[in-house]
């Protein structure tokens, strides 16, 4: 019968032993209840079913913050899932931009400069100047700060009597004629040129690279500097999407899991906490901070997610938070008192 059918899918979000127990009786209240002649349940009924099946999931059934630590369990693992996904997306990316891409893109821009040096990226991250792989992995997860985005940076003598009037309209002129979207202000950075005065940085974008070009505002004779990276590539974004929700989804199951086993627990609820301290701490401080980074300096593209979530700074709390989640994990799977008496059936 395809009523029967679907009602018995939409209890699927009912854990097991619920369904073990009452699932029969929940689904002949149901088909009870049903108006004659409906093949497939209503929108509101399969909405009520989703929601209190989720809810069941995590027991407790007098408690009015569980929800709310479920949710954030879930938002929590729907954003680490999501950046480890964005992170293997990377790898679609064409390798950071090398020597000759570099020159030829500086005499492209501003003839006549001569390049001094020229270093080039040895991955799309690095950390400790090693790429971010087997080699690189104790630096990333020791001092994370050694991170960066890998780039291609050519630093090059100013032209004799050019203005930085004259080196910002050549390079827009030029920039734009070669195709590159190019930023319409230019913004004044921190850096202290020969005379004083803060140097011009100019943005600009074409394809699947992305170009800085900090101009000199001091007299002939200082140095400019290009820099050029790769744009996030376009499967980050859907990769992104589809694992932050799968792992959202994965994070409220798991918790629903710990909490039905774990209701007279103190130490699962104390190692908890502290996971989500050492998780959500770091992320609550580097948020902020790029997000005001961003406002006032525009960047040709976003930061990577993962830096948003204060990695790979804090690698070393998402580790001690991960063993501490593991031990909680560990804690609820042994056996323990017998749980609460499963809540009546709601449907409505």
């Amino acid at each position: 019968m395809p009523l029967t059918h679907h009602y018995r899918r939409l209890l699927l979000a009912y854990p097991r032993p619920y369904r073990r127990e009452r699932g029969e009786e929940l689904l002949g209240l149901l088909l009870d209840t049903t108006p004659p002649g409906r093949t497939r349940p209503t929108v509101a009924a399969a909405l009520n079913l989703l929601r209190n099946g989720l809810r069941c999931r995590l027991g407790r059934p007098a408690s009015r913050t569980v929800v709310a630590w479920a949710a954030l369990t879930a938002l929590t693992c729907g954003l680490f899932t999501a950046a480890l996904a964005a992170r293997a997306a990377w790898e679609t990316s064409r390798p950071q931009p090398d020597r000759a891409e570099a020159a030829a893109t500086l005499a492209s821009t501003l003839p006549g400069h001569r390049a001094i040096r020229i270093d080039s990226a040895g991955a799309l991250f690095e950390v400790g100047g090693e790429p971010v792989g087997v080699r690189g992995l104790p630096w990333l997860l020791v001092r994370g700060r050694a991170y960066q985005e890998g780039s291609t940076v050519v630093s090059a003598t100013n032209r004799p009597l050019t203005t930085p009037t004259q080196l910002l309209d050549t390079a827009r002129q030029r920039l734009t004629e070669a195709g590159w979207q190019v930023s319409p202000t230019a913004r004044r950075t921190g850096g202290i040129g020969a005379r004083g005065g803060p140097d011009v940085e100019l943005t600009a974008t074409r394809g699947d690279t992305a170009l800085r070009l900090v101009l000199p505002t001091a007299a002939a004779g200082s140095s400019l500097t290009l820099e050029l990276r790769r744009t996030t590539p376009p499967a980050v974004l859907p990769a992104a999407v589809v694992a932050g929700l799968a792992g959202a989804l994965t994070g409220w199951f798991i918790f629903g899991w710990a909490s039905r086993r774990s209701q007279s627990r103190r130490e699962v609820a104390i190692l908890y906490w502290i996971t989500m301290w050492l998780w959500a701490g770091p992320a609550l401080a580097a948020a902020p901070v790029l997000l005001l980074h961003q406002v006032r300096l525009p960047h040709p593209q976003w930061h990577p997610l993962w830096e948003w979530l204060g990695l790979p700074t804090a690698s070393p709390l998402f580790l001690l938070g991960l063993l501490c989640a593991s031990a909680a994990l560990i804690r609820a799977a042994r056996p323990g008192p017998r749980p609460e008496p499963l809540p009546r059936p709601a449907t409505a």
